[in-house]
């Protein structure tokens, strides 16, 4: 199953997101080299500035997915005011369909 992991930064922490930017890519390389990471990147604020995550994953649960999602440094971090995991059904250019 795909979860998709929206993750929503607190105010005014482009500094954190940026400091902790490394250590979430090599989290992301991780992933993939996993298998779990189908796509990712940052959502922009009107500033086109960083202000969230859009993270997608492969996952057996909703819990193994929250599971991954709090292992993201953004997460132990404490950069996100919010993460929502959601089920996610890829249907339109899915390049593994």
């Amino acid at each position: 199953m795909l979860y998709a992991l929206m993750c929503k930064d607190k105010p005014n922490s482009l500094d954190k997101r940026m400091a902790e930017r490394p250590a979430h890519v090599e989290h992301l390389k991780a992933l993939d080299a996993q298998g779990i990471l189908k796509m990712a990147g940052p959502l922009l604020d009107d500033d086109e500035k960083p202000m969230g995550s859009l993270v997608m994953i492969a996952a057996d649960s909703k819990a193994e997915a929250e599971a991954i999602a709090a292992r993201d440094p953004y997460a132990i971090a404490g950069l996100f005011e919010s993460v929502e995991v959601r089920a996610y059904n890829w249907v339109f250019k899915n390049p593994e369909a």
